[in-house]
């Protein structure tokens, strides 16, 4: 006999003897004051120096090729006294900071930062989603569709609206 999960967690595997739990994972939208698609992008670099700065995998889900070579070069440029190291995913799959625009995160689970325009099928395997939004009205309507997805999934879900960058 297992006993049922708690609310605010999933079931990942039955054993014999015990039910393991996950908890659900968190969501943070990034509501930035701009409509400037560069914005997202120097964001997710800020976001993901911090996290990578505390020791979190960070895998940052592009939507394209092209954005993805974008961001590969703010990485490496967008302070003048550091980077953040980083690799090209489908490259080197165990790189601390992971630039991927595929349908696998492999075994990052800590840190999704969310570019692209739908929630990628993997999201669930990470503890943390980052979505980054600006006042375009494609990136807003795009972002409206994500929150209502993770919120109907039972997502933790919390805004930020930054009154500057």
């Amino acid at each position: 006999w297992t006993a049922p999960a708690p609310d605010g967690v999933k079931p990942v595997a039955r054993t014999r003897h015990r039910l393991a739990i996950r908890t659900m994972s968190k969501v943070d939208f990034y509501i930035l004051p701009t409509d400037a698609l560069s914005a997202r992008l120097d964001f997710a670099c800020k976001l993901c120096e911090k996290a990578w700065r505390l020791g979190h995998r960070v895998y940052l889900h592009c939507q394209d090729a092209a954005q993805r070579d974008e961001l590969d070069q703010r990485l490496w440029q967008f302070k003048g006294e550091a980077f953040v190291p980083h690799d090209h995913h489908e490259q080197h799959l165990d790189a601390s900071v992971a630039l991927g625009i595929g349908s696998d995160a492999g075994a990052h689970r800590d840190l999704l930062i969310n570019l692209g325009a739908d929630v990628p099928g993997f999201v669930g395997q990470f503890e943390r989603i980052a979505e980054i939004v600006v006042e375009d009205p494609s990136i807003r309507q795009a972002a409206r569709e994500r929150f209502r997805f993770y919120r109907e999934q039972g997502y933790a879900l919390q805004d930020h609206r930054l009154q500057r960058l």
